[in-house]
């Protein structure tokens, strides 16, 4: 069977999962002044055109008075900040190692002034698939993980063992530290298990299972400190950069958790935005 073939089949398979129709939404939303990453620019909307200022500026023939008696306006904004604000999923272009991204792509060579030139955002594909929530804290008692707690195949198989829900090749793997109950209040979130997340070994623990993408509630995915004495982003390196496999962060998980759903359909749809090292995303989870 084809690669195409392949995925065409694990679609129609995924299709098939939903039972009762309802939708779980697991984006952060996004707001002026929102909770961000301080490596990125912080999020803003600005109103760009406003019916005030084509009435003062008058710099609009077609909405001038004399050709607009029905007093027809409009209000348009400009969006700053990078795709990597709120709910998100990084390209294989954003990670490098040795100056490199995935694929052996050098930043020296591959790298513009419009951002980079292959494995960008144009690339990153929709995504329908069967999508697993690893719920974490419920597996081991917990209602959120403690601070910097590392998430490796113990934890990943406890939480199969107790849902009943195992992973395979083509899924979508989403990981709960609970961290979600308090967003938007980072402090808060920071305070009650601040780098909790995913290890590097339970990150190739999902990797040999042939998982499409996965996804984490918190702002980094992986535990930090990561534990790897000059590696701080293992996880990162790994599967963006070493494996080809994209990584979703601060996906909401908390209503999944809540209702006891571990296997649904996923579907994100990134922006194909050339030159772009991720996207912003709604994804849904539809049971």
């Amino acid at each position: 069977m084809s690669h195409t073939s392949e995925v065409a089949s694990a679609v129609l398979e995924a299709l098939r999962l939903p039972q009762r129709g309802r939708i779980y939404e697991l984006a952060s939303g996004w707001w002026p002044g929102m909770p961000g990453i301080e490596l990125h620019p912080r999020f803003d909307v600005i109103t760009y055109r406003s019916p005030q200022g084509v009435r003062v500026q008058n710099d609009i023939p077609m909405l001038a008075p004399e050709n607009n008696s029905a007093g027809m306006s409009f209000i348009s904004e400009l969006v700053m900040g990078t795709t990597h604000t709120g709910s998100h999923i990084d390209a294989l272009c954003h990670i490098t190692c040795s100056d490199e991204w995935h694929g052996g792509h050098a930043a020296s060579e591959h790298l513009g002034d419009k951002g980079a030139l292959n494995s960008d955002a144009t690339e990153l594909e929709p995504i329908v698939a069967r999508g697993v929530c690893f719920d974490i804290p419920g597996a081991l008692g917990l209602d959120v993980l403690p601070s910097s707690f590392p998430i490796g195949r113990e934890e990943l198989e406890r939480a199969v063992e107790r849902q009943g829900s195992d992973i395979g090749s083509g899924d979508v793997a989403l990981i709960r530290t609970g961290q979600m109950k308090s967003w938007p209040d980072v402090a808060e979130m920071e305070r009650m298990s601040g780098g909790a997340g995913l290890s590097i070994d339970g990150a190739k623990w999902l990797h040999e299972r042939g998982v499409r993408a996965v996804a984490g509630d918190t702002a980094f995915l992986e535990v930090a400190p990561s534990g790897i004495e000059g590696n701080p982003q293992p996880v990162h390196l790994f599967l963006i950069q070493g494996e080809g496999v994209p990584i979703l962060e601060w996906i909401n998980c908390e209503a999944l958790a809540a209702d006891a759903v571990y296997e649904f359909l996923f579907i994100c749809l990134p922006l194909t935005i050339s030159g772009a090292t991720g996207s912003m995303v709604r994804p849904i989870a539809i049971a």
